[in-house]
């Protein structure tokens, strides 16, 4: 079988008792891998590992931790083009693409070196005399950390680095999907010089190694990025056995389009929001909320850029996008796409396409005469779809644009400086974008939403804090 990519548990690379294949979804022939499958035993010495290490590692000068984050970010940087290799073959996504999330990854655990040492507490008047009132924030403990396939190194980068930061040990659990780029931060993590049982990585099933994680009583919070099912089953299991929990989950994200918004703008911002990354993106706009002004023009511009869009193998030298993830997804995606025309959508692409290699290529799909009661604009597709909602006026936009489950992220295309006001401070989103896609954000910045699309605090910036930490209030009679 060749060799095996390893669990870290410990400080040491440690075989697990499986281990599952790693093919590229641009083509099914190219096996990148085979990589351990861990189960509820890993978890359970991957934990005490960590049991071991908290104590010396969440009491450890923050300048230590600082060095080990700027470490790796060098490390990632010195790397790049290795990783962004190995996520475009492994995920799909096109290599500008690959090579884009990389850096992001180690732009976030610099950012993260520099938050140890800007963790501040207070010092708060009491309302008895001759007693001094501390408001600290200590590490909460040994976390886990599980992420999705659609960003393999970002999304890892943006949960581990604050955890380090704070002070915390991890227990790692990447996407089953995309193995290959989770190792090899793991080896950029360990070989940059963190203490032994401070990161652990544990390949395998999240309904073994989540399940494990989540009813280990030593793990104190958990931060799951993946699908809506999961994450209400995640919320059951860890409100049980009391874990603090954050999660980010699905999306049907709007994006709308006012008569009075340029044209070329809204086109490109909506291609890329709903298209780009091959529309694999909680974030992407999957619901074109069009004023009836424009809309013909908008559907005859974006039909024709649609198009013209390079769709092929990951790693080919132009392409614009890149296969689906899997055949399941695919086979998924293609089924909104029938259900769209079952609906009485007009659908325009959206079939399987043949290329040079056997992978998992779709045409992007817009859905034309869509209705936001429909099935097809309600629910989470995850791939290259879109539904164009036409709408008649500001307030219908509104309207039409908060009524889902979801609260991710949402957008308004207008030059009208009262619509976008108006609209950032009624859209039911956390996140709201004026002339720019609903996918793409700033890593200094709190990420997160509303509703069915995420629970518990927020990820990224210092506002990582929340979760990472816990609040200690300590009260001293001086009298």
């Amino acid at each position: 079988m060749g060799e095996i990519y390893q669990n870290l548990i410990g400080g040491t690379w440690r075989k697990a008792d499986d281990a599952s294949e790693n093919r590229s979804p641009s083509d099914i022939t190219d096996l990148i891998g085979m990589f351990a499958r861990g189960g509820a035993k890993d978890v359970t010495e991957a934990t005490d590992a960590a049991e071991l290490a908290f104590p010396a590692w969440s009491r450890s000068n923050p300048q230590v931790r600082a060095d080990l984050l700027d470490r790796i970010a060098t490390e990632i940087t010195r790397r790049e083009a290795e990783i962004a290799l190995m996520l475009a073959r492994e995920e799909g996504k096109v290599l500008p693409e690959a090579l884009a999330e990389t850096r992001r990854a180690a732009h976030v655990f610099r950012f993260f070196a520099g938050e140890t040492l800007r963790l501040k507490g207070d010092a708060v008047a009491s309302v008895r005399p001759d007693v001094d009132v501390e408001v600290t924030r200590e590490p909460l403990g040994i976390v886990g950390l599980i992420t999705p396939w659609n960003f393999p190194i970002a999304i890892p980068a943006w949960k581990i680095a604050p955890a380090l930061a704070y002070g915390n040990c991890v227990i790692f659990k990447p996407a089953e999907q995309t193995p290959g780029s989770a190792h090899l931060l793991a080896q950029i993590i360990h070989e940059a010089g963190c203490p032994a049982g401070v990161f652990n990585l544990v390949m395998g099933r999240g309904s073994v190694v989540g399940e494990a994680m989540t009813s280990d009583p030593r793990i104190s919070g958990i931060s799951f990025t993946g699908s809506v099912p999961v994450g209400r089953h995640l919320a059951g299991t860890c409100a049980a056995n009391m874990k603090k929990l954050q999660m980010e989950m699905g999306g049907k994200n709007p994006m709308i389009v006012m008569d009075d918004a340029d044209l070329q703008t809204a086109v490109s911002v909506c291609l890329n929001g709903a298209f780009y990354q091959t529309g694999q993106r909680c974030t992407a706009s999957s619901r074109l909320i069009v004023q009836s002004g424009i809309h013909d023009a908008f559907v005859a511009e974006v039909e024709k850029q649609l198009k013209a869009l390079k769709v092929g193998h990951a790693l080919t030298e132009d392409m614009q996008i890149g296969p689906v993830a899997s055949e399941s997804q695919l086979n998924s995606n293609l089924s909104y796409v029938a259900l769209a025309a079952e609906e009485g959508c007009e659908v325009l692409g959206g079939e399987r396409l043949n290329r040079d290699t056997n992978g998992f290529f779709q045409a992007p799909a817009l859905f034309l005469g869509s209705k936001n009661s429909m099935r097809s604009a309600r629910e989470e597709i995850f791939g290259p779809c879109a539904s164009v909602i036409r709408v008649e006026d500001f307030e219908e936009a509104v309207s039409v644009a908060n009524d889902t489950q979801f609260g991710l992220s949402s957008g308004i295309c207008t030059t009208n400086l009262r619509n976008a006001r108006e609209f950032k401070r009624r859209s039911a989103a956390g996140m709201v974008m004026v002339n720019l896609p609903t996918a793409g954000v700033d890593y200094h910045v709190p990420f997160g939403g509303r509703k069915a699309s995420s629970y518990g605090s927020r990820e990224q910036g210092s506002y990582a804090a929340e979760f990472y930490t816990s609040v200690k209030t300590a009260y001293t009679f001086a009298g």
